[in-house]
This record gives structure tokens, C-alpha cells and sequence, in this order.
């Protein structure tokens, strides 16, 4: 636990901004005050959500990608703590535990040149490292019974959340994945487009679907691949908004058949969003609204244990833009759950 950094309560009143006659959701989140025991402090604290911060991109780094989505945990708590508190966002079942420090792996990342192929493999040496401190927290919270809702970062980070969910409950987990890209590319060092191909190589994750690949950025060779094993399926973004060949409703089902017989992880890859910043940011995707309606469709199943969103980048012109859109996604996960 030596990365986890608690979010405390003077942070907490730092980013509030309390009105008169309101109640804020973050005046009724839970909070840990002391670093030890986490899992029986979980296991024990009556809440059904957790929410962590995994402040990184050494994964995007590592797979030639756009740096920035290290930013986006600070940029999240500063809009959900301020959203307001009613009978559809039930703030005291859920603990914001905070987020891990990878402050030193991202610093000697900033050393390396991403043109220079021996600061690549530096680079996925460290991913390696980070997936171990991952796994721990995701481990920790899934076994106390808790549902992870994990902010990132890097898509490098399904890896994590996959084998911490896997090993908690004691059986491979399947995931439905929404984004633009498989990131199930050959397992040549850990990066932010292997997170899944490595947890299915090494028996953690079972069951995978990906939910609107783009055509024009996923390999003939990858295709392929993907066809020859039966445990993995997926559509396209374009049979389903471009040429209408399939409906959005209709797949949703097909994923949920796919994933739902046993426990499951929902993967969101901002990438997959049209217009928002991002580390592959699309000009052709899917609306806020569809994302919206994805994230409640799987997160009211039984069997959902995690949400992942990863790869924004919030910036000082768009922090508005990403700190809401995260946190709609959020609070419509855990509606979900709770119905």
C-alpha cells in the first residue's frame, strides 16, 4: 500500500464550494483516516462504491500515445464533490479512498525520448511495476465486497483492474470494453494497447467484448486474430452509426449475453467519445448521451463489479468539459448499481 495516498478531509474542504441551502455531494462522502488495514476498514465501512485515482499515462508513453491523462483524477474530484446531493446520487454509500502515487515512475518517464526505441522498453518496464500496484488496491477493494470505480489514466490499466478483480473473487472475469481500439496487441512489454491481450494470455480475463472498434485503426492482421477465438467478440463503430447496419440497443444485448454469466468489468475508453480530449481524441465517435446510456444499460446487471474510464486529458481549457462528462458516468454507474 505504499502508493496509496488517502484523500483527506482538508483536501476535501478545499475543493468544496458549499451554497446556502443545498448539500453537496461531497459534504456526504465517506473518507478513511488512517492508511492501515484498508481491507478490513472496506470490509467494514458501509458503503457499496470506492472510488480511485490512478494519476498516470506512463502507459500511453510507452505505446507512442498523446501524454496528458495523468491530470484528469484532480480534475474529476473537483466537479463530483460539488455536484449536488439528492435521492439520485446517495453520496454516503460511497468512499472516495484516493488515489496512487506514481509520481517518481512519471518523472523518470519525462526523462525518456519517445523516439528512442531503449526508452520504450524503459518505459514498459515501469507499466509492469504500476500493474503490480494496481492489481493490490483493485484486489483489496473487490475482495472486501466493494465496487471499484477506478479513474484513470492509462487503458494500460484494465490490466490491473482485470487481475485484482480476478484474483479477489477467485475465477477469470469477462469486459465489456467501449472504445475505438481492441488494445489487445501483441504482448511486446506492457503498454496502454495490451492491457487486455496480456490478462486474457495469463487466464484473468475470460469473456471480451469490444464495443465500437474503428475500421479505419484496427489491423487486417488483428481482425483476424480476434475471429479465430471464440471468447472474444465485437462490432464496429461504423456498422452501428455510420452505415446503420446494427443497432446500438440491439449490440448492447449481444455484449451483456457475451460478458454477463459470470462477474464483469465496464472498460470506457474516452477515445471511444466524439470531441473529447483524450490520448487518441476522435472526431467520429459516439455521443456523451450513448456513453451515458451505455454505462447504466451493463452497470444495472448483477454480475458488474468495476467501472473503468481512462485516457482523457483535462487541461486548464477543458477541465469543465472533462471533470463533468466523468462524473455524469460516475453517478449513472452507481444509479445503476443501485437499482
Amino acid at each position: 500500500m505504499d502508493k496509496l495516498v488517502l484523500f483527506n478531509n482538508s483536501e476535501l474542504k478545499k475543493l468544496l464550494n458549499k451554497r446556502s441551502g443545498e448539500s453537496k455531494f461531497g459534504e456526504h462522502v465517506n473518507l478513511l483516516t488512517s492508511i492501515s488495514n484498508i481491507y478490513e476498514q472496506l470490509e467494514n465501512l458501509d458503503v457499496t462504491h470506492v472510488i480511485i485515482g490512478l494519476p498516470e499515462d506512463v502507459g500511453v508513453f510507452a505505446n507512442y500515445g498523446k501524454s496528458g491523462a495523468y491530470n484528469t483524477w484532480n480534475t474529476v474530484l473537483k466537479y463530483l464533490l460539488n455536484i449536488q446531493n439528492n435521492e439520485f446520487t446517495n453520496a454516503n454509500r460511497v468512499l472516495i479512498l484516493g488515489h496512487l502515487d506514481f509520481t517518481d515512475e512519471m518523472l523518470k518517464v519525462s526523462k525518456l525520448n519517445q523516439s528512442k526505441r531503449k526508452d520504450i522498453l524503459k518505459a514498459r518496464k515501469i507499466v509492469k511495476k504500476i500493474d503490480a500496484h494496481v492489481t493490490h488496491i483493485i484486489h483489496q477493494i473487490v475482495l472486501a465486497g466493494k465496487k471499484p470505480i477506478i479513474i484513470g489514466g492509462g487503458h494500460n490499466n484494465a490490466y490491473g483492474n482485470i487481475k485484482g478483480s480476478s484474483l479477489a473473487l477467485g475465477t477469470p472475469i469477462n469486459v465489456v470494453n467501449f472504445d475505438a481500439h481492441t488494445d489487445f496487441r501483441p504482448e511486446e512489454g506492457r503498454h496502454s494497447g495490451n492491457g487486455f491481450s496480456y490478462a486474457y494470455a495469463e487466464g484473468f480475463l475470460k469473456n471480451y467484448f469490444v464495443f465500437g472498434l474503428h475500421e479505419n485503426y484496427t489491423p487486417e492482421k488483428l481482425f483476424n486474430s480476434l475471429k479465430k477465438i471464440n471468447s472474444i467478440a465485437y462490432n464496429t463503430f461504423e456498422s452501428i452509426e455510420v452505415r446503420k447496419e446494427l443497432s446500438f440497443k440491439s449490440e448492447m444485448k449481444r455484449a451483456l449475453e457475451h460478458v454477463s454469466s459470470t462477474a464483469f468489468g465496464i472498460e470506457i475508453d474516452c477515445d471511444a467519445i466524439q470531441n473529447i480530449s483524450s490520448s487518441a481524441m476522435t472526431l467520429s465517435g459516439f455521443g456523451v448521451n450513448k456513453t451515458r446510456a451505455f454505462v447504466n444499460f451493463f452497470g444495472k446487471h448483477e454480475n458488474t463489479y468495476y467501472l473503468h474510464i481512462c485516457e482523457a486529458i483535462a487541461t486548464p481549457e477543458n477541465e469543465s468539459q472533462i471533470g463533468k462528462l466523468i462524473t455524469y458516468l460516475i453517478t449513472d454507474f452507481m444509479r445503476a448499481n443501485s437499482h
